[in-house]
């Protein structure tokens, strides 16, 4: 694992899970990293959430690297949606493919900057249909123009998902379904397998 210091005005760090690190599976240098954005940081999200870690464990064990950030100050989800287009942009400067996943939050936020076309694949965990109402999840897929997956929980009452699996089947975005609550409850292993393992077929 590296530190990493994310440029832009604002002060994001993170963490560089690269492939072959804790496995020893000697993979060369990774040509693709996955940016992974974390939860609600009023709410306690941070890069080391164990969803997040769990998808990371999957990556760099098929030869992917991963890039778990935190945000900067707290800025109304505005601040975080360039956080997170700064994190890709770091990648998409060192990589030649650049996926983009985030948990709740962290999963609206990767539908919404992965709509803007600078990656390579897309999976949101949990997340929800908006963060204010300019910053809408659910009108952002229609301009993902990559693979793209939504994972969600049938017994998540936290996260208004609804209308982004709604929209997501309308544009044969792939689903996968548990039966979870919002967070995935002694479920990480399974969330890291699912999204993982679509994440490396898909970049």
């Amino acid at each position: 694992m590296t530190d990493v210091l994310v440029p832009g005005g604002r002060d994001v760090r993170g963490s560089l899970d690269r492939a072959g690190d804790a496995g020893g599976t000697g993979h060369a240098r990774a040509d693709a990293c996955v940016v992974a954005c974390p939860p609600h940081p009023q709410h306690r999200g941070h890069r080391g959430d164990e969803r997040l870690q769990a998808v990371s464990a999957v990556l760099t064990a098929g030869g992917v690297d991963c890039l778990r950030f935190d945000y900067g100050d707290w800025d109304e989800g505005y601040g975080e949606r360039a956080d997170a287009r700064n994190a890709v942009a770091w990648a998409r400067e060192r990589y030649d493919r650049v996926g983009l996943f985030g948990f709740s939050f962290g999963g609206s936020l990767a539908l919404l900057v992965g709509s803007e076309g600078d990656v390579d694949a897309v999976s949101a965990l949990a997340p929800t249909a908006r963060l204010t109402s300019d910053l809408d999840a659910v009108a952002a897929m229609d301009d993902i123009d990559c693979p793209a997956q939504v994972v969600y929980a049938t017994r998540d009452d936290t996260a208004d998902w609804e209308p982004v699996v709604e929209r997501a089947r309308e544009l044969d975005v792939a689903l996968r379904e548990f039966s979870a609550d919002h967070f995935f409850v002694g479920q990480a292993g399974k969330v890291g397998d699912a999204v993982g393992e679509w994440l490396l077929d898909a970049l």
